[in-house]
Formats: C-alpha cells, structure tokens, sequence
C-alpha cells in the first residue's frame, strides 16, 4: 500500500493539472457575458427576492436592464418582465399583492412610468401617466398609494413638448406625414449658482422635483406640499400618517447644498414642518423611521467644505423635531463611514466602509460597542430585510454581484446569473498589501497577480488609480484588474490618503493640497511591489479615471519612469474649470474664489502637470466623454495639447455623447482595447530577432 501512494499522488496531480488546463483567462468577449445584478427587494413574507438584472445587447448596442424573482431558498430563479425596454426599482406592495417597477415601455407616456404586477398572474399594466421625470416611488404601508418623486419637464428638450407633432401609423418621423417639422430648441437661459450637473445637464431655476401622492383606485396625483424648493426622498411613517423627506429652505440653496429633513402630513396640499435645524453640514439622505413612529433616523455629511472627503455619520431626531440631531457615540466611535442603516426593533444595523471591505454590524439598545457581524474581507451592498430574512449583493475578488442571504454570520448565494461563465475562467490571484509612505503613514491596497504566475518572475505593472478621490479599491471583482491579469500584467490598486475606510484624518489628509500625499502614497505602494520582486521596474505603467485621471497626471509629472499612462477624464489648469463643472461649490468652500491670491497660489500649485508639462516624457493616452459635466473633456484636451505641443508620443480619444461614465458597450469595450494596445506597444516591447534568425538561409519555400 505504501508503495502506492506516490502513484495516487501523481495521479491526483495530474488530474488537477487537467482540470486546471481545462479554465481559460478572462476575454474581451467576456464582458458582455457578465450580468450586473443590483437593486435586491425581499418580499414582505421573506420568501422572495426580486432583483435588476443588466446585460449587454452587442448587436444594438445597448445595456437592457430586467426584473428577476428568486426564491429566498435560491431553488428557483426566474425572469419577470420581458419587455423590448428595460426595468428598474421593483418595490413589493407591503400587503405583498403587487411588484411595481419603473419601465420606459411604449405606449402614450413620453418618459419613464410605474407599472404594476400583480403576483396572482397576468402582464404588467401601467400605473402612472407623469408629464414630467419620473425619478423614485415610494408605496404607502397601506399599499393604497404611491409617493412619487417627479422633476417637472424640460422646457429645453422637445420631447418634452405637449405640441410636438406625432407621425402618423407606419411612419417614421412627422415629415413623412406632412406634417410640420419640430419646434428648435429654446434658448438656454442660466441664472443659477449651481448651474449644471453631469447626466442632469443645465440646471433651471423654473425646473424643480415635487413629492406627489398618488391614490390608486382613483389613479389621481397630487402634491404632497406648496412648496416651491426641490423635495426628494420620501419616506412614509409606521402608520402612514406622515412623510419625512428632503428639502432645502434656504435663501440661495444653491449655495447651501445642505439639504434638511421635513415631515409633513400624508395628504395634499400639507405644510411641512423643518425637524433638522440649518448648520454647516452636508447632504443628508436615506431617511428611515423607528417602528414606533417617534423618530427618524437619517445619514449626515461633514461640512460643506469637506465635502470631497465625506464620511458618512448615522443620526437621529424627534419626529416632532423637538431636540436637535444626535449621534450615537458607539457608531461615531468607528470612525468610518456608515450606509444602508435600518431598524431592527430597537437594533440599528448598517454596513460599514472599512479598509477594503464594506461589512454588516449592529448596535444594540444600551450597548457600549458596536457588534461586527462579519469579518473582512467581505463586501456587502443594498441589503434588504423582511420576516426575519435578509438579502443583500455580495462580490468578491473573484466573482461580480450575486444575490446572498445573510444568516448566522454567513452568506449563502441565492442566485448564480455568472457561474456558469466564471467556472471556464482561471483568473489572477487578488490578496492585500501594505506599505509606509516617506513620511511613515501605513497605506494599504491590492494586489493582483497575473493569471499563472511563477513566483520570483517580475512582470509588467500597472497602477491603475481609483477615483473619488474618497473612495476605496475593495474586495470586489473588478472586470479591469482580470483583464490586465489575464495579458500578463501585475495590478496594483492603492487606497491613498483621501481614499474612504481609512478614517477621518486619513480622508481630510489631502485637503487643498491635490498631487501631494496621493503621490507619495502611490509610489510607496509601486516601490514595495518592486521590491516584493514582482514588478519589473523597467516595464511600469499607470493609469485611471476622473481623479484617478488627475492623479495619473500628477505621477507621469513626477516619476519619469512609467513607461506608458492612460488619463480619463482628468483636469489641466485647474481654475479654468471654475465655473466649467459642477464643483463650483468645492472650489469655494475648499480652495477658494480664483481672486483671492492665496487661492490662486493654491490653483497654480495644484496645476503643475499642466504648467510644468514640459517633465512629462511617458506616452500618455488621454479620454473622456464629450457630454461630461463632472470633470469636462477640456481637462483631457488641455493635457493632450500640451504633450503633442511638446513633441510627446500622445493621443487623445474622445466618446460622442457620453457622459463621465462611458456606458455605451461598444465604447466601453473600445476603451478596453485602447488601453491594452497602448500598454502592450510600450510595456511589451517586441522580442528582437536573434542574429542567427536573421542570417539563415532561405529555403526554398522563402526564395
């Protein structure tokens, strides 16, 4: 027997060699294979889970979006809605009759409607008939009436227009029926301090978005208020007597950008009443009330001018506004950032934003400490609960969203939309790393091995920067990190100082002083990875978007030795975009008005891969979207010129109609190809022809 078990052994080799052999690294081809999950809702008898399901149609060109319902046991797993339009928001009636969604289907309406299901059978109907933009709703726990959150039509788009001209049956278009063409466009008229948002476009004093509340026997809708200021997120009490949502009272709010929480009777034509008083703080959002109707929990920004580097705090307030807001010590005690909170009796359960993960905690009534109820590295998202049950999306390094159940400190998967994809796939391994910065600050991020990598063998690197800047590099799959991995590249991802999950201070470190930190953080993480052994110093390569486009400028300004760089949607002269995106009220309250001339002094600092473009010398690509209102394509412009003014090796790229996140899948996958290409023309050099290749004789088949 002795004898034959190194037999056994090198028979179990083998086979798990073949089985080895048998997976295959992530395509190009792949990504429109994946399916992007999101927006899980459980059913109010915890039985089900409907959730959105995104694919990708090559052929048109489109990413549809569909409704799907499993079962909480994950037993089954089935498509809801089929229509030639996508679907959105499902929310099941509290009396668990009906699933209702938000679907652009055609029929009379110009925009996006709510549409009904009833769980007992039969096609989906249309609820809503709204002129202007449908943007949330909001069932009654009555599940008798609908708060509907409308933005009044745009008096720009003509499409919006009740006299447009209609073509006739079978024609394509109003002049084919002799009919007269459409109205031009009117004027665009500004007078706002904030004027113009990315997606949203030009904002308009004249346009704002009203609660509405809607009867559906009657099918009649009506303002909750009077109001003349933008109302957002309602959220109905226990009993469903009252609303609380989110507005904005102040004189220029505009200025102000911190919007209050109000509450107002549950009927037409309410006065509202102000329960947060006015201070310096940010944004508040995700409203939710105790079970016993007497207080209303929400989560609140930092001050204005820390706004970039926001970390979500959880607070309370008397519904009757009687006592100002407060915080829970324990909670503030984390000193990370908070979401997705909810009661639970009298148990508050929310994820937390921490070093690379997001995990589930809960603090108890009277408790001292707040309770993990998982350990890292996990990522959870949009979690949802009814009768006991909980679903929630759960990534991982190596698989996207799936749909999870959460019981007893584990996960369970619900639904497996990408397995059957992701058992071909032999994907790079992902673990964390850890590093000092020169000042001695411990920085963290990821590490992301190419798909069958020898140790001890150095490969080309790329540090591909997150943007934000507050945001995190975590343990979830990301389709770019693959994708290099599986063209032999090392990826490195690093939480610099500014990122979130590091805490406050951490967050804070980088404020007015853009390209300092963030820099020596980043080359502290590529220098620890040179010296790992893993990347080859001679074959380095950077890159990233929006602020990881900024800061990809920053590095080619700053370290000569990338030997090739992608920059998407990134800034140049940095003051030329005051009053060009919709940071006006950052650039204010954190650096300042370009006239002050400490504020100038910080902008031209701030600039220097622009201004000093001349120590630039990697190849640069630069991107962006032409319609971007977040971080403008003059940025990419700006840069792009320089470099070619200078002789540089550059090329700029430039996706019609997009926006800041590219989103049409021929466009995101053009991108994919364009970074690959840039990278392996300067990191992947062709291997030269030996002496001997080149002077051999022909054969005769060469002659």
């Amino acid at each position: 027997m002795a004898k034959l078990r190194p037999i056994i052994a090198a028979i179990l080799l083998a086979t798990s060699s073949l089985f080895a052999q048998g997976k295959r690294p992530l395509k190009l081809d792949d990504l429109a294979r994946i399916h992007e999950l999101s927006d899980p809702q459980i059913s109010p008898d915890g039985k089900w889970v409907a959730y959105v399901v995104g694919t990708t149609d090559v052929k048109e060109d489109k990413s549809p979006t569909h409704i799907w319902v499993a079962s909480y046991d994950g037993r089954e797993d089935r498509q809801f809605t089929f229509s030639q339009d996508s679907e959105s928001s499902p929310r099941w009636s509290p009396n668990g009759k009906y699933l209702a969604f938000i679907s652009g289907r055609p029929g009379p309406a110009k925009h996006d409607q709510v549409w009904l299901l009833d769980r007992s059978g039969g096609e989906a109907w249309q609820l809503t008939d709204t002129k202007g933009h449908l943007r949330s709703f909001e069932w009654s726990p009555d599940s008798k009436r609908l708060a509907l959150v409308i933005e009044d039509p745009d008096p720009n788009n003509p499409e919006d227009q009740e006299d447009q001209p209609v073509a006739a049956a079978g024609t394509s278009n109003p002049t084919a029926a002799h009919q007269k063409p459409p109205k031009p466009p009117k004027p665009i008229v500004i007078d706002r301090y904030h004027y113009k948002q990315d997606i949203e476009g030009y904002l308009l004093s004249n346009r704002h978005t009203y609660i509405y509340l809607l009867d559906l026997a009657t099918k009649k809708a009506e303002r909750l208020t009077t109001g003349k200021t933008d109302e957002v997120e309602p959220a109905w009490s226990p009993d469903g007597r009252w609303i609380a949502y989110l507005d904005d009272h102040s004189p220029d709010p505009d200025r102000d950008e911190g919007s209050h929480v109000f509450i107002a009777e549950a009927k037409p034509g309410s006065v509202e009443r102000q329960v947060t008083p006015n201070s310096s703080r940010d944004q508040r959002s995700h409203l939710q009330w105790s079970p016993d109707g007497k207080r209303v929990m929400f989560i609140e920004g930092d001050e204005k001018k820390f706004a970039a580097y926001n970390m979500p705090h959880l607070a309370t307030v008397p519904a009757d506004g009687s006592a100002a807001p407060s915080r829970s010590p324990p909670i503030e005690d984390l000193d990370r950032g908070i979401s997705d909170p909810r009661f639970v009796g009298d148990t508050i359960e929310f994820l937390v934003v921490d070093d690379r993960s997001v995990y589930p905690a809960e603090l108890r009534p009277g408790a001292k400490e707040v309770e993990r109820l998982m350990k890292p590295p996990v990522v959870l998202s949009n979690w949802t609960t009814a009768a006991g049950h909980i679903a929630a999306l759960c990534p991982n390094d190596a698989r996207p969203n799936e749909v999870c159940a959460f019981e007893n400190g584990a996960l369970r998967p619900i639904t497996h939309q990408n397995d059957a994809l992701f058992s071909e796939l032999e994907l790079g391994r992902t673990e964390d790393v850890s590093f000092e910065a020169k000042d001695g600050t411990e920085v963290h991020g990821l590490l992301t091995y190419p798909v069958g990598y020898v140790e001890g063998r150095k490969v080309p690197l790329l540090l591909r920067i997150h943007g934000g800047p507050n945001g995190q590099d975590e343990h979830s799959f990301s389709f770019e990190r693959q994708f290099f991995a599986a063209n032999g590249y090392a990826v490195l991802n690093v939480n610099y100082r500014g990122s979130a999950g590091r805490g406050m201070k951490y967050s804070r470190a980088i404020f007015a002083d853009w390209g300092h930190y963030e820099v020596e953080d980043l080359e502290a993480g590529m220098n620890h990875v040179i010296a790992m052994g893993v990347a080859d110093p001679e074959r380095l390569g950077v890159g990233g978007w929006s602020y990881g486009g900024i800061l990809t400028d920053y590095m080619i300004a700053s370290d000569p030795r990338f030997k090739a760089a992608t920059s998407g949607a990134g800034t140049a002269f940095t003051v030329a975009f005051y009053g060009t995106d919709q940071y006006i009220i950052q650039y204010d309250y954190e650096i300042g008005p370009p006239w002050e001339a400490k504020a100038w002094e910080t902008y031209v600092k701030i600039s220097y891969p622009f201004l000093h473009a001349d120590r630039i010398q990697t190849p640069t690509l630069f991107l962006g979207g032409e319609r971007d209102f977040n971080v403008p394509v003059q940025g990419s412009q700006q840069m792009y010129e320089a470099l070619r003014s200078l002789g540089r090796e550059t090329q700029l790229v430039i996706y019609p109609n997009q926006f800041h996140g590219i989103k049409r899948p021929s466009y995101i996958r053009d991108r994919y190809e364009r970074y690959l290409a840039w990278y392996d023309k300067y990191l992947k050099p062709p291997t030269p022809v030996k002496k001997a290749e080149v002077t051999a004789k022909p054969t005769s088949a060469t002659r």
